[in-house]
């Protein structure tokens, strides 16, 4: 702590007392544009005009000296604060989620134990089985419901099935959502390129109603996941056969096995960086070369 104080006090007395106001200003302005953010994402919206007419009456009432209803007003506010966090809790969980996955948490201190080249690798891999078994899926009109989580962990989820920890393949796929097997019936949840777990129990949408009714229970399974993490949410229709995508609330249909890949790749595998990029340019030139070579080699003979 007193390492702390004065570190404060080295700095405040280098900079000028102006310039923590203008941070603190600053701090003040964005968290209350993210607050006004909030409410309109969410239905928090029509919260704030009610507590703003509740707040006008309140301060109506003492003005009037109406005893009771400041009475009841008042204890309305002292359990308010709490209530909304009731209402609210899963918009407010969204909502830290996002802070949690903003570019503070790429920092060492949170970041996995695995590698990000390893991790590239594994997801690299799965998505070449993943778009295939989609593709065989839909062939054979056979439904599927694959959840590949991101950065917000699905424990909860996961607790519902059944334990693979396994490498992926096509004939795990296909052994899995085959109907009327055991594990068929629910969704395999996807972690760092590995079939984490099946036959895994989704949240229901938050707006269930409000979706169109010829979407299957797997769709809205779908959406529902979505809407409280940031996972990916592939479905395949058991009556169509055709490929879906959930993400953020949001279904999108219609995929084939390349658009699908091209989707999947683009938001698991990090972007290679120029000096990356340049590297595998010049190691698909010097193979191109080796190939050229050996193929004078064997004309020559």
């Amino acid at each position: 702590m007193d390492l702390l104080y004065e570190l404060k006090s080295s700095l405040l007395t280098i900079l000028p007392p102006s310039f923590w106001d203008i941070i603190d200003i600053a701090v003040l302005s964005y968290l209350i544009y993210k607050v006004i953010q909030f409410m309109k994402e969410t239905r928090a919206g029509g919260l704030a005009k009610g507590i703003i007419v509740l707040v006008l009456c309140y301060m109506l009432a003492r003005i009037m000296q109406m005893k009771a209803l400041t009475f009841i007003l008042d204890k309305t506010f002292d359990v308010g604060l709490l209530a909304i966090i009731i209402i609210f809790q899963p918009e407010l969980r969204r909502s830290l989620e996002k802070v949690g996955h903003s570019k503070l948490s790429k920092l060492p201190v949170f970041s996995n134990s695995a590698s990000e080249g390893e991790l590239a690798s594994k997801w690299a891999y799965a998505i070449d089985v993943i778009c295939e078994s989609c593709e065989d899926l839909s062939a054979s009109t056979t439904g599927a419901l694959i959840v590949i989580e991101r950065e917000t962990k699905l424990g909860e989820q996961i607790n519902t099935g059944t334990i693979l920890n396994a490498v992926p393949s096509k004939e795990l796929f296909g052994n899995i959502f085959f109907k009327n097997t055991p594990l068929h019936d629910g969704a395999v949840i996807m972690r760092d390129g590995i079939i984490l777990a099946a036959a895994c129990f989704l949240p229901k949408p938050e707006k269930e109603e409000l979706i169109n009714k010829a979407l299957g229970s797997r769709h809205r399974a779908a959406i529902g996941m979505s809407e409280n993490s940031d996972a990916i949410i592939i479905v395949v229709s058991e009556e169509t056969g055709a490929i879906s995508v959930a993400e953020n609330g949001e279904l999108t249909r219609g995929y084939s096995k390349d658009t699908l890949k091209k989707t999947l790749r683009a938001k698991l595998l990090p972007e290679k960086t120029p000096k990356e990029k340049s590297q595998d340019k010049q190691s698909k030139e010097g193979t191109k070369s080796e190939k050229l070579g050996l193929f004078n080699k064997n004309k020559k003979g």
